[in-house]
């Protein structure tokens, strides 16, 4: 196994992309990767290259940022009904989770990374999962997380380590974690040129970014930066 490297899940949201930059200044070797299931804001997909080619230029501690790889997995859009898979508006279920909550897809997404790991010879994962502010996601949850390290552990005959490291942050915590991470360089590229929005919105330009404004994503994503910004004023 090589020593100290890295695969980062990378959507090119803003978590995955601070969790990318704390990853490079942390690891000798940093690879990445996507996944396309049927998203309705693909959109992201094409921002991660963007935000790659952009970190590569721009800051130093990027030269560590090494291979890419994007993974198709249709089925989950096949066997999920939910508003971020099909045209639908976004609500609460019964359960009372958001109609956004794709099941399985954290951990489909784990052990597919777990697998490109070990043929990629790397023992930790990153991911910007968080049970701090977040939409009460259970595959979010850091025990949720940390059990399935230690089933994919087991079931690899290898030690798999997944690291997040804004499990315990909140939204105005990530944005401050950019700004120590990068500057504002850093907290630039992600206001330009990250993607959250569930709705696919790159029309609408707010101070902190492009997205509609109204679904869970976006309005987690402005009441941090409007708390961060408070901080620092």
């Amino acid at each position: 196994m090589t020593d100290n490297a890295a695969l980062v899940l990378f959507s090119g949201g803003q978590d995955s992309t601070i969790v990318l930059a704390w990853a490079l200044q942390r690891f000798d070797r940093v690879e990445t990767i996507g996944f396309s299931y049927g998203q309705r804001h693909t959109v992201e997909l094409r921002q991660r290259e963007i935000i790659r080619e952009k970190l590569s230029a721009s800051f130093s501690w990027a030269s560590t940022l090494g291979e890419d790889a994007v993974l198709d997995l249709p089925a989950l859009q096949s066997i999920s009904d939910t508003a971020l898979t099909r045209e639908s508006e976004i609500t609460f279920a019964a359960s009372g989770l958001p109609t956004t909550f794709v099941p399985g897809r954290n951990l489909l997404f784990l052990t597919y990374a777990a697998a490109l790991a070990y043929r990629r010879d790397i023992g930790a994962l990153a991911g910007g999962m968080c049970e701090t502010d977040y939409s009460g996601y259970p595959d979010c949850r850091n025990d949720t997380i940390q059990s399935l390290a230690r089933s994919l552990s087991l079931g690899l005959d290898r030690s798999v380590v997944i690291e997040t490291p804004l499990m315990f942050v909140d939204k105005a915590g990530a944005w401050a974690m950019a700004d120590e991470l990068g500057g504002s360089a850093l907290i630039d590229l992600i206001v330009e040129d990250t993607h959250t929005c569930y709705l696919g919105d790159r029309t609408h330009r707010h101070a902190w970014g492009y997205g509609c404004g109204t679904c869970p994503a976006c309005v987690l994503r402005a009441d941090g930066w409007a708390k961060w910004q408070e901080k620092t004023a």
